[in-house]
């Protein structure tokens, strides 16, 4: 039986109406209004990692994504802006900047996804 069904992750912004926007519109995120223009996106299935830290509390967000330079494209013709796309030991990874001005991870992974059975389709 598996306990967790989900996950709901938070992106604190201080315009989260562009950052809402941006998501929507350019990310093409399915999502609902739970009132008064409060959206929740669905994403994709997702997994999580546990790395070493010297504190606790510190956590980050990464989108994947199957062709990052195809994401960049897209994104582009978008007017969004992507840093150069960093080839990882583990992923090639962009970043893309939000309207309200934080950042996004967003990389294709080189490693093997949970569930899926070939790596080299990633």
């Amino acid at each position: 039986m598996t306990m967790i069904s989900g996950a709901h992750t938070i992106i604190y912004s201080t315009d989260p109406a562009a950052d809402r926007g941006f998501f929507r519109d350019v990310l093409a995120l399915p999502n609902i209004d739970i009132g008064g223009g409060w959206l929740l996106f669905a994403l994709p299935p997702s997994e999580v990692a546990v790395h070493p830290s010297e504190k606790n509390d510190v956590h980050e967000l990464y989108l994947m994504c199957e062709d990052v330079d195809a994401l960049v494209e897209h994104l582009s013709t978008a007017g969004v802006q992507c840093s150069p796309v960093e080839e990882q030991g583990w992923g090639r990874l962009t970043t893309v900047t939000l309207p309200g001005g934080g950042e996004l991870g967003i990389y294709q992974p080189l490693h093997e996804v949970v569930g899926s059975r070939d790596p080299a389709s990633s």
